[in-house]
């Protein structure tokens, strides 16, 4: 129920699905109940979108009279780490109350519901880089991602000694709304008990994930359309079988999204991959269900490479669980997962060895420097494909085609004066021009053996490397933060011990951002070595088959 309100302090937005409000302005509040803090809701510009609720005070009228009662709103707590979903019916917002509803079917097939269309990018980067479309977009082909956690601590409601480090709601919004400022500036209380951990090791070149003690695979395979509701529901299921159980799984695309949007949520720090996007038509044409199926492939041996993400417990429920009753039980279980985003922090286990932070900003900057020309290179490289697919499949064909046909009309002409013709020459003429046919088909063919494939692994990469901005931004706040507190140190305005503590949990950021870099650097390696090595295997088997065609016509010449 929508409600009104006045703003009692200035916003500046700064992203798509935020709204700027000014002082003593009038609002509309969609939902007087704040989530994480923040209202959605209209300015008087008639701009709808997201505000601190801490910024605006609710406009209340008495019943049975004309007396309006004004009280501030009550801000989103300190260290709240619950994630923020933009309430559209696009979007995986409410997943509690999504899945609820999903009760009596649990396997409903939200793959109809959402959809993604080509064109323009309108993204904006979330907190862990994942782009989201603004939530307020009125486009019905539009699909919205959850929108990665978002929590922005409150100066204003805050409690805090004077001497704690200022927040700002505008500098750092990733950094802010992603917790790991409450994490940096000690808002996040150690919990009692901890039952996950994950621990970074010193490598030879800088902090690395130390590797799951059981590794695994995971095959993604037979995409079957299947049908429910007597045929009104059609939905691609897969079977999903990891080597360490060997048992399969069945999953739609659905329970792939609902991992994704666990693992936003819970790991800020990581750069989780995107998922293969969605479509709004020819969801079951063949071509597309196996493109999905070669992404979601890529997808999940990134997932089981990675010494963190494959140890996620809800990972591990997406894997084995083949009950319907002990999906719906793990997958509540892993909603309410209390350690996601700041807390999960809470998780990692760093080194004792001392970092220089100024040695490792300098690394981060490396770093940033590398993965925005490597983002640059790959887009480049996928135009550069993505062309030659065109041309394959258009252009290279048509001319072979052309030039076959040019052979088989020389042939004919030569058929036309009998006594004059030789028939061996206007059969090999004529064999030329059905070569030059069938290569232009070959060409039209080999994209599928090698540049979907490369394709493929770009997709992923972009995916990837759209991330690290917002992550890095994490760690140049926490940056941020250690150098005002020691300024305020210096100044008696802060005990240096709470400086240290400051400087203390930055370096756990600092490790956790550098042994992600190291996972990149590593996995970089390995995936685009077998790209390289597949594209240039498939392309030599092509051009071997075509000189093959071309040496079959020459020798028809031989004999004459």
């Amino acid at each position: 129920m929508s409600v009104k309100a006045k703003a009692i302090y200035t916003f500046q937005s700064e992203n798509k699905e935020e709204i700027s409000i000014q002082e003593n302005e009038e609002l509309v509040i969609f939902d007087e109940n704040s989530v994480d803090g923040w209202f959605q809701g209209e300015n008087s510009r008639g701009e709808k979108g997201l505000f601190p609720a801490s910024y605006v005070e609710v406009i209340r009228t008495r019943s049975n009279s004309n007396v309006t009662d004004c009280s501030i709103s009550p801000a989103g707590s300190l260290g709240n780490d619950s994630s923020y979903f933009p309430p559209t019916p696009n979007t995986s917002l409410h997943l509690q109350q999504i899945y609820d509803d999903d009760d009596e079917d649990d396997w409903d097939d939200w793959d109809d519901r959402s959809t993604v269309v080509d064109g323009g990018d309108t993204r904006s980067p979330g907190a862990n880089g994942h782009a989201y479309q603004s939530p307020l977009s009125n486009n019905p082909n539009v699909h919205y991602r959850a929108k990665p956690h978002m929590e922005r601590q409150d100066s204003i409601s805050s409690s805090r000694k004077g001497s704690m480090v200022g927040r700002n709601l505008n500098r750092f919004s990733s950094f802010v709304r992603s917790g790991v400022e409450a994490f940096v500036l000690g808002d996040v209380p150690m919990m009692a008990k901890i039952a996950e951990s994950y621990t970074i090791e010193m490598g030879p070149v800088g902090p690395l994930w130390k590797e799951s003690p059981q590794p695994f695979s995971c095959s993604v395979e037979d995409p079957t359309k299947q049908t429910k509701f007597k045929g009104i529901k059609t939905y691609i299921s897969y079977r999903v079988t990891p080597s360490h159980t060997d048992r399969p799984v069945y999953r739609r695309y659905k329970h792939f999204d609902w991992l994704y949007n666990r693992l936003l949520h819970k790991f800020t720090v990581i750069s989780v991959p995107h998922l293969p996007e969605k479509q709004a038509t020819g969801r079951f044409e063949e071509d597309f269900i196996e493109k999905r199926k070669r992404r979601l492939i890529l997808w999940m041996n990134h997932m089981t490479s990675h010494p963190v993400l494959s140890q996620y417990e809800g990972f591990e429920h997406f894997l084995m669980c083949a009950d319907d009753k002990q999906w719906k039980l793990g997958k509540r279980r892993a909603e309410k997962d209390e350690m996601v985003g700041a807390h999960f922090m809470l998780t990692l286990q760093i080194p004792n060895e001392h970092q220089d932070l100024q040695d490792v900003e300098e690394r981060i900057d490396t770093f940033k420097a590398f993965a925005k020309k490597m983002d640059d290179s790959v887009m480049q490289l996928t135009h550069v494909a993505s062309e030659l697919v065109r041309k394959h499949l258009g252009g290279f064909r048509k001319e072979f085609q052309r030039l076959g046909n040019s052979f088989q009309s020389v042939s004919q002409a030569f058929m036309l004066d009998p006594p004059h013709s030789s028939e061996p020459l206007n059969k090999a003429i004529s064999h030329t021009g059905r070569t030059y046919e069938n290569i232009g088909e070959m060409f039209a063919e080999q994209p599928k053996y090698d540049l979907f494939l490369m394709l493929d692994k770009l997709s992923l990469y972009q995916g990837l490397l759209a991330n690290f901005p917002d992550i890095i931004h994490l760690q140049k706040g926490a940056f941020a933060k250690v150098k005002e507190s020691q300024r305020m140190s210096d100044e008696g305005k802060m005990d240096q011990d709470e400086a240290d503590g400051i400087r203390k949990r930055c370096r756990t950021v600092g490790f956790a951002l550098q042994a992600e870099m190291s996972h990149f650097h590593q996995q970089r390696e390995v995936d685009f070595k077998d790209m390289m090595q597949a594209y240039l295997t498939e392309q030599i088997a092509f051009y071997q088959r075509v000189v093959q065609q071309l040496e079959r016509s020459l020798r028809m010449y031989d004999s004459l």
